[in-house]
């Protein structure tokens, strides 16, 4: 799937983000200024899980390949080449996983 070489770590997750589409129902074609920040994308790493109050290990609920709703300006963005930019967030920043 991807040759990502990074672990996030604890309740984190490295996700790429799904362009939305550019043409409204319309067939208006919008510029790169006027779209929506995405707000879905594709799981590409997941930490090990957060730890509870006990020290126990608390699995994550998302998994590599899910595609997940997250919240707008949830995460961090980092540029993985000129063309990539990917976003490391915690898991409950996520809002759902997309069946």
């Amino acid at each position: 799937m991807s040759d990502l070489k990074l672990r996030p770590l604890g309740d984190r997750v490295v996700l790429e983000p799904l362009d939305e589409q550019a043409t409204t129902a319309s067939g208006i074609v919008l510029p790169e200024t006027a779209k929506e920040k995405p707000q879905k994308g594709t799981v590409l790493a997941v930490g090990p899980g957060a730890r509870d109050k006990d020290g126990n290990l608390v699995p994550m609920d998302v998994k590599v390949g899910d595609v997940v709703l997250f919240a707008r300006y949830a995460g961090t963005e980092f540029k993985l080449s000129s063309t990539r930019t990917l976003l490391v967030m915690r898991e409950s920043d996520l809002l759902a996983i997309l069946a």
